[in-house]
């Protein structure tokens, strides 16, 4: 795990809420130079602190407008190299937005979009229906997102 001190969380932070800021801008915010901010923002790429830059894309203006919430139980017992290929199988996916191994009732917890019902029904036909290791699977559909983001609290 990477040491991140007072001046590197205050720029993830920046950058968290815009990542197109400059270094300009980002070194007046923390009281560095550019150049020192940009030597900062490499090492923190480079050691995985930064993951990647993004842009945040309204789904509905891209025709997403259902979102959901799906739990998946595999069948009790499932072999160690299945379950890693339903963690690729859904990697690959790019309806599947958000994919968590978890425990609990369930085996894992998807987020997915769809552009509506039927387009859902067509995915969850094509990803869960005639593979032999799940169970079942249960769907909770988003009826308003109230706060969607990727922002870590820092501090």
């Amino acid at each position: 795990m990477a040491t991140l001190d007072n001046l590197d969380k205050r720029i993830l932070e920046l950058l968290q809420t815009n990542a197109r800021r400059s270094s300009e801008d980002i070194a007046e915010c923390v009281g560095l130079s550019a150049t020192a901010v940009q030597r900062r923002i490499k090492r923190l790429r480079e050691q995985g602190v930064i993951l990647g830059d993004v842009a945040l894309v309204s789904a509905e203006a891209v025709g997403r407008r259902v979102t959901a919430l799906i739990e998946i139980e595999l069948v009790a017992g499932s072999r160690e190299d299945l379950i890693d290929d339903f963690k690729r199988r859904m990697a690959a996916q790019p309806e599947v937005q958000q994919c968590y191994y978890v425990s609990g009732e369930c085996d894992f917890f998807l987020v997915v979009t769809a552009e509506d019902l039927a387009d859902y029904e067509r995915l969850t036909r094509r990803l869960f229906f005639g593979v032999d290791n799940i169970r079942k699977f249960r769907t909770t559909f988003v009826l308003d997102p109230v706060k969607v983001g990727l922002q870590l609290p820092i501090r």
